[in-house]
């Protein structure tokens, strides 16, 4: 098994969702008031994530996050302990201000191609049966959370043998450069 870390839910392994899901709930990881919601629908686009918005377990290098229809999401316990992350970014992102796990997002401009669903991550329910990872995005942006350039190659292998295709908006080596650019404005690489 390789040892560039992806994230835990795909580490060892991609594991094939069940095309008879129905849903499921989702729990921050508080111990107490936990805030739950529940998701009355399988997932679609389920993908790891690199970008900087996203929430990611201790120790993992990218999100794993999927959407399902904003009607299907309902938080069902402790909704006074979400909290917008960033009010000004596209995605809302709901988190639970005890544990900081992002509970789910959503857009709120009606005018955005993805309006109408919201972005969750499966690993934060008991069920299992979640679509399965698919593909890999905003790969280069891990550079902007401190990933060194250098190791770019060895993280888009690693995705590829996992089945998670990466994909940026440019070539790999044009959007490194951006992100790396990025980075080091930050403070987060050498400059």
């Amino acid at each position: 098994m390789s040892t560039v870390r992806i994230h835990p839910s795909v580490d060892d392994g991609i594991k094939a969702g069940d095309d008879n899901f129905q849903g499921g709930t989702l729990a921050c990881h508080c111990t107490q008031e936990q805030v739950t919601v529940q998701v009355d629908a399988q997932t679609a686009h389920n993908h790891a994530c690199g970008c900087s918005k996203c929430w990611k377990p201790q120790g993992a290098t990218f999100s794993v996050v999927a959407v399902v229809p904003r009607d299907k999401v309902s938080v069902t316990a402790n909704a006074h302990k979400l909290k917008v992350v960033d009010e000004a970014a596209t995605i809302q992102r709901h988190a639970c201000s005890g544990c900081g796990v992002h509970m789910y997002g959503r857009i709120e401009n009606r005018e955005h191609a993805f309006y109408g669903l919201d972005f969750i991550h499966t690993e934060l329910s008991p069920q299992t049966g979640w679509s399965a990872p698919g593909f890999a995005a905003f790969v280069s942006s891990i550079i902007e959370t401190g990933t060194p350039p250098a190791q770019m190659a060895a993280i888009r292998a690693r995705l590829r043998e996992l089945g998670l295709e990466p994909y940026d908006c440019l070539s790999p080596t044009l959007m490194d450069a951006i992100s790396t650019h990025v980075a080091k404005a930050r403070g987060l690489l050498p400059a």
